[in-house]
């Protein structure tokens, strides 16, 4: 799928995905028509509206990109997404069927013009990925934003339209909304300046009947019944542009595909591998004192001896047949101990944590360290501290949408492949490193304080890992920042929670029977029907991600995984607190500083200096990065105390008093003058004094101590010296001293060309 948006667009992985190929099930491949064309089927252009709050968004089909399997285009306001979906239609004998979403931002939509050297949209942003993510796997593209209206759920329910337009098999459709709060009231879609003050940044993405298929959202410490209330209210309007889209699919009339071949397990190698394996399977799921490693090793053992026996038995049976096969029935028997038992892998029951143990301070140079372990889950953090300088700045089309030029508070998270025994080459990001990050640092950025000096970076490694690592990282994270002594407002603790149900037979899309898992492992969520994570103070929630692997879940399950995650997160809390309770009272003593100097405009042109020269000395030479706060102020960021002191030494070198030299020096140049009391005096020379040519001022009968006037031109902007001239105020011909009772008052003024009376000082 394809979006045009000029914004984000890829998460609602499972808000869209699960329903391509019909639910769970994996489609081989799909035939269409032969006399059938994409362009032949969008001929005609189709409209449908639905009114969200006091506004009103727009699908439209059958004008733009109509050579597409599908192709919608999605408006609210002046902010349209285009979306286009493509399928392949070949069949594969992969077990895979890949599902990508492309969105793409494109500076014109806001009126810009890139600011890279090609001025050219270039590589992929980091936006443009999480909205990927957050879509599901379609393209998408921005044509216009109006910078009020935010394209990435208008990019999924552009998705939605394309997919159902076309003629690609799939259970939709999906509706999506933003949820906010402003003062107290619940906001539909809210424009980017409610956005600005809301304390809840919700997208909920609904499949038919209420059901949840995706939630995400970044919270202000929101409490817990409030953020339920916001969930209802989401899924409530999402139906709204389910019913949209039904509308548009049924005037479309499409027929949709056959699919060739659906990967599920053959019944009758499925009850010989039930045969064969079901009870090795058992005896290792049930032996708690396997880890993650020894358990994989055991059940692939299992694997590779049933799949020979399977190869003897059925030998014109394709292979993925019978890996199909194993993978069915030891999916099956994991879920039932789980369901009908109530056992999990490890011995836990259903809502017990894993061993959590924290430490700090592990590297004394780094500004802070951290290390947390939840089972078989290591994640290590560091923390640090740079100039403001340091902050991420945001491209144009973000800047327009949101209003956030920068941000001075990152985390960035990393999972190297050795991290669960496998091997590989260690690059750069990759989409899900990005999403877990991003979840993390929505789930930290409320409890750090908005006017903190430095941009603070949170790096977190995971080392070990079986199960999600993003929240123990998150965990990690609070530690790290109160090592070095951040003020965070209240510590911040995350869970994941899982989900093994049972479907009704008689009609798929309803649950039966189910369990809610806390703080599952990696197998929980393999196996499993959702990741539901989600992180908050002991007060409320600051973060949570909701991805469901079914046709949907009831709001009933989604209200029972908030509240078990709620009681998880404050057990994790006080775990934590027997650590590091507070943060520390004061940084590092190798830790970095801020300091402001105050620097007088009249000695400003020397402190910067020719061409900035000064202040590009100074950084180089102390190490120490300089930034303009007003006219008069500067802010000086040291990475060491040691390298403050240098800095401060260095710019009272600069900024001291000139000392003059014997006033004979300046005997035949000039006189020496003052414009206001207790200032340096300043030299006018003698080719200022008068429009006669003089060698020496006593030609014109200067005395010290008298008045003359002069006119002030400012500073030169290579040395900062004043520049004033009496000639200038002096006609041809009269050169007469004015007497005090008629001058002027003295009037000073930075770049002003005003006249002034001033006392000569010395000749």
């Amino acid at each position: 799928m394809r979006a045009f948006h000029s914004q984000k667009m890829e998460r609602v992985a499972l808000g869209v995905r699960q329903f391509l190929g019909f639910g769970s099930e994996v489609v081989r491949g799909s035939m269409r028509r032969c006399h059938e064309s994409a362009w032949s089927r969008h001929g005609k252009v189709r409209r449908v509206g639905v009114e969200l709050g006091e506004r009103k968004l727009e699908i439209s089909t059958g004008k733009l990109a109509r050579f597409a399997d599908g192709s919608s285009v999605v408006q609210l306001g002046e902010t349209s997404v285009m979306v286009t979906a493509v399928s392949k239609s070949k069949p594969t004998a992969s077990q895979f069927m890949p599902l990508v979403v492309d969105y793409r931002q494109k500076s014109a939509a806001a009126g810009r013009i890139p600011t890279n050297y090609l001025r050219r949209e270039l590589g992929t942003t980091d936006v443009e990925i999480l909205t990927s993510r957050l879509i599901g796997d379609t393209s998408a593209s921005l044509p216009s934003v109006d910078g009020v209206n935010n394209p990435d759920v208008l990019a999924i329910n552009g998705a939605s339209a394309a997919l159902a337009v076309s003629d690609i098999p799939w259970n939709g459709p999906v509706g999506a909304v933003r949820m906010g709060i402003v003062d107290g009231e619940f906001v539909v879609n809210p424009t980017r300046r409610e956005m600005a003050s809301s304390t809840l940044n919700l997208v909920v993405a609904s499949a038919p009947l209420s059901q949840i298929v995706m939630m995400e959202a970044a919270a202000e410490n929101v409490l817990q019944q409030d953020f339920c209330h916001a969930v209802k209210v989401g899924v409530k309007h999402a139906q709204q542009v389910i019913l949209a889209i039904q509308q548009l699919a049924r005037e479309h009339g499409v027929e949709k595909r056959t699919p060739a071949k659906l990967f599920t397990a053959v019944p009758e190698m499925a009850e010989t591998t039930r045969q064969l394996a079901a009870e090795k399977i058992y005896a290792v799921f049930t032996d708690y004192s396997h880890d993650k490693v020894s358990r994989d090793e055991a059940i692939n053992k299992i694997r590779l001896d049933t799949e020979e026996q399977l190869k003897e038995k059925y030998p014109k049976a394709e292979p993925y047949d019978g890996i199909e096969a194993f993978n069915a029935v030891s999916k099956e028997i994991f879920r039932n101990l789980v369901l009908n038992e109530y056992k999990r892998c490890d011995g836990r029951d259903l809502t017990s944590l894993r061993d959590i143990s924290c430490e700090v301070d592990l590297f004394e140079p780094l500004h802070g360290s951290a290390l947390f372990q939840r089972g078989q889950t290591q994640v290590f953090c560091t923390v640090t501290f740079d100039s403001i300088e340091s902050s991420i700045k945001t491209d144009l089309v973000t800047s327009a949408l949101s209003g956030v030029k920068e941000k001075n508070f990152m985390l960035h998270y990393e999972f190297p492949p050795y991290a669960t025994n496998e091997i590989g080459k260690l690059g750069g990001t990759n989409r899900r490193e990005l999403g877990h990050g991003a979840l993390a640092e929505k789930g930290l950025k409320p409890v750090i304080p908005k006017d903190f000096p430095f941009t603070v970076r949170v790096t977190s490694e995971v080392l070990e890992s079986n199960g999600y690592c993003n929240k123990p990282g998150l965990c990690d994270t609070v530690e790290v920042l109160w090592v070095p002594g951040v003020p965070i407002s209240a510590p911040v603790a995350g869970v994941a929670i899982g989900l093994v149900s049972k479907a009704n037979p008689e009609k798929q899309s309803e649950i039966q029977d189910y369990r809610l898992l806390t703080d599952i492992l990696g197998i929980e969520d393999y196996n499993g029907d959702m990741d539901f994570k989600m992180a908050g103070t002991s007060k409320g929630i600051t973060a949570l991600q909701a991805d469901v692997k079914i046709p949907g879940i009831p709001l009933k399950i989604v209200m029972e995984a908030i509240q078990q995650a709620t009681v998880a997160k404050k057990e994790i809390l006080g775990i934590m607190n027997k650590t590091i309770a507070k943060p520390r009272a004061k940084r590092k003593e190798n830790g970095p500083v801020v300091e402001t100097v105050r620097v007088p405009i009249s000695r400003r042109a020397r402190f910067v200096g020719p061409g900035g020269y000064n202040l590009r000395k100074l950084q180089v030479e102390t190490g120490v990065t300089i930034s303009q706060v007003d006219e008069e102020t500067f802010s000086v960021f040291a990475p060491t105390p040691g390298a403050m002191s240098e800095a401060q030494e260095f710019i009272r070198e600069i900024c001291k008093d000139d000392v003059m030299p014997p006033l004979s020096f300046y005997r035949d140049a000039g006189v020496m003058v003052k414009l206001y009391p207790n200032m340096s005096a300043v030299l006018l020379h003698n080719s200022q004094l008068d429009h006669k040519r003089i060698k020496h001022p006593s030609a014109l009968g200067l005395e010290v101590g008298q008045q003359i006037q002069v006119k002030y031109f400012g500073r030169d902007p290579t040395d900062g010296r004043m520049r004033l001239s009496r000639k200038v105020l002096q006609s041809p011909a009269a050169t007469v001293v004015r007497t005090l009772s008629d001058k002027h008052s003295i009037a000073m003024g930075t770049g002003s060309n005003q006249a002034a009376d001033t006392p000569i000082n010395r000749i």
